[in-house]
């Protein structure tokens, strides 16, 4: 089932390897462009200290979330390390019907899955200047081990092979030069004639256009 065509919210969605400042890029943008939201998964994950639910994750039974699953209520969804993680389609449906834009931060093999309900999406993928500044700045996070940052690395290879896959690619050598355009992207999105028309029904009715 896709997601109605016309809604005067868009739809975004941000891919990339880890450690190539895909949520530090998120953060900076959600505080630039108003009425641009975060989607915010379901998981059957337990909270993590500090976490709160309907904040980080909207937190549930592993029978809800099946339920909800199977009665298609998911834009995507995936089994990570025995948990369930999935994007609300109804929660995005309502928000994009109210004007709000939704960004969705997700990996490859999800956004696949968007792609397929919503092909308007507006997808982008983020790339870091080099595989060694990729280690480096994972190793300056000081999150992981050794092992683990060698890990990233190789997977971070598979990944960025899906970036032509995308609408839009980043590259993000300096942090406020990738800021920008990804703002700009954002900016672009909502000036297309197919959200302006409904952003704007009025105004292209008063002036006498045709849609």
């Amino acid at each position: 089932m896709n997601l109605p065509l016309s809604t005067s919210g868009s739809l975004f969605m941000v891919s990339a390897p880890s450690g190539a400042g895909k949520s530090s890029l998120i953060n900076s943008l959600l505080k630039l462009e108003t009425g641009l939201k975060l989607s915010i998964s379901f998981t059957t994950r337990a909270p993590r200290p500090g976490e709160v639910n309907g904040r980080e994750y909207h937190f549930i039974t592993p029978e809800d979330f099946l339920e909800r699953k199977n009665r298609g209520e998911f834009l995507e969804f995936a089994e990570v390390h025995g948990n369930y993680y999935g994007t609300s389609r109804l929660l995005i449906q309502e928000a994009m019907r109210a004007g709000t834009d939704i960004l969705l931060e997700i990996d490859w093999q999800g956004a696949q899955q968007v792609k397929k309900q919503f092909p308007k999406v507006a997808s982008i993928f983020i790339l870091p200047p080099s595989i060694a500044a990729l280690e480096e700045r994972l190793n300056k996070r000081g999150q992981d081990n050794l092992e683990i940052i060698t890990r990233r690395i190789l997977a971070a290879a598979g990944e960025m092979a899906h970036a032509p896959e995308f609408e839009y690619v980043i590259i993000n050598q300096d942090f406020d030069c990738a800021l920008s355009e990804l703002s700009a992207i954002v900016k672009a999105t909502r000036c297309k004639i197919s959200q302006q028309t409904v952003r704007n029904a009025a105004l292209f009715a008063q002036l006498g256009i045709a849609t």
